[in-house]
């Protein structure tokens, strides 16, 4: 397993600067982070290390990424754009739809051959109309993805955390149950899941089990923890707003068993990217605690990931 990070916590660094990060602190890979030019609508988003308009329009661009990645020894295990794809703003659907097919291609173009996304949802349709959409709006998007030869990675975080997103969330591949009914209306090799157990944790899911259960469709992976408050939980219970009771952490930080989990994926046999992505407000503020974010963050899993 390679050991990389979530390129988007480096929000004032340009690609260069980031991949000079990367290298000097001793990762082997990075995840990066490409939305559309200065668009961002949340914490963690809008992020552009890889402009791929540019990629498309540029080989030179295009082969300085890659020949800048190779001389600092850093791999880039996937494109990332997490938009909502679903989204019952029709214009935003469009936009996001649009981007994330010129990820796919940029992808394409640069030989990584991965993308790490969400699925979307109108948040405020049921989960069997939302799988409606699913057929109708991902079906030319994975069709792209197979001539492109680009694996898709849905990320499982249900993007529900506050009233913004309330009450369905902006994720609709949240649970192994939903997982095997997309897999269902989109049966493609492409197609598969970023597995990010943290998600799994204030929903009170197993996160160990799905691993086993879903082995051909892990394409990449997510280090990221959460820490449940038991005294919020008892008052506000589970129906609230989830950032009520719980709060993003770095691993080692929070409520994740990370030996289990990397012990699982070992078992079967996964030897892909792993990659931290940092979300802890705790080391926010200066551009030091995000580094050290990372510093901790490696050398805690390097007790299991070599």
């Amino acid at each position: 397993m390679q050991l990389g990070f979530v390129s988007a916590i480096l929000d004032q660094s340009n690609f260069e600067e980031m991949i000079d990060i990367a290298s000097d602190l001793g990762f082997e890979c990075v995840e990066v982070a490409c939305w559309p030019q200065g668009k961002a609508e949340r914490r963690y988003a809008g992020v552009s290390h890889i402009d791929v308009d540019k990629v498309l329009e540029s080989d030179e661009y295009a082969s300085h990424i890659l020949n800048y990645s190779k001389e600092k020894k850093i791999e880039i295990s996937s494109l990332a754009y997490y938009p909502n794809t679903m989204d019952g703003n029709l214009e935003k659907r469009s936009i996001a739809v649009e981007h994330l097919m010129k990820v796919i291609k940029a992808s394409s173009k640069l030989g990584i051959g991965m993308v790490t996304t969400f699925i979307g949802r109108d948040q405020e349709k049921t989960v069997e109309e939302n799988l409606e959409l699913v057929k109708e709006i991902w079906t030319p998007i994975i069709k792209l993805a197979e001539e492109c030869q680009v694996k898709v990675a849905i990320e499982n975080c249900p993007m529900l955390f506050g009233p913004d997103q309330w009450p369905g969330g902006q994720n609709l591949m949240t649970t192994p149950a939903i997982w095997r009914k997309v897999f269902e209306i989109l049966p493609s090799n492409y197609l598969g899941l970023n597995y990010d157990p943290s998600h799994f944790v204030w929903q009170m899911i197993d996160y160990i089990k799905p691993i086993y259960d879903f082995k051909d469709k892990i394409f990449h992976v997510h280090y990221k923890d959460i820490k449940l408050y038991k005294d919020k939980l008892d008052q506000v219970g589970i129906m609230a707003y989830p950032l009520e009771f719980m709060s993003p952490k770095i691993p080692g930080l929070g409520d994740v068993d990370w030996g289990k989990y990397v012990s699982a994926l070992t078992d079967i046999k996964y030897d892909g990217y792993t990659c931290i992505e940092i979300e802890d407000k705790a080391f926010e503020g200066s551009k030091e605690k995000i580094l050290d974010s990372l510093r901790l963050s490696k050398r805690y899993m390097e007790q299991f990931v070599i």
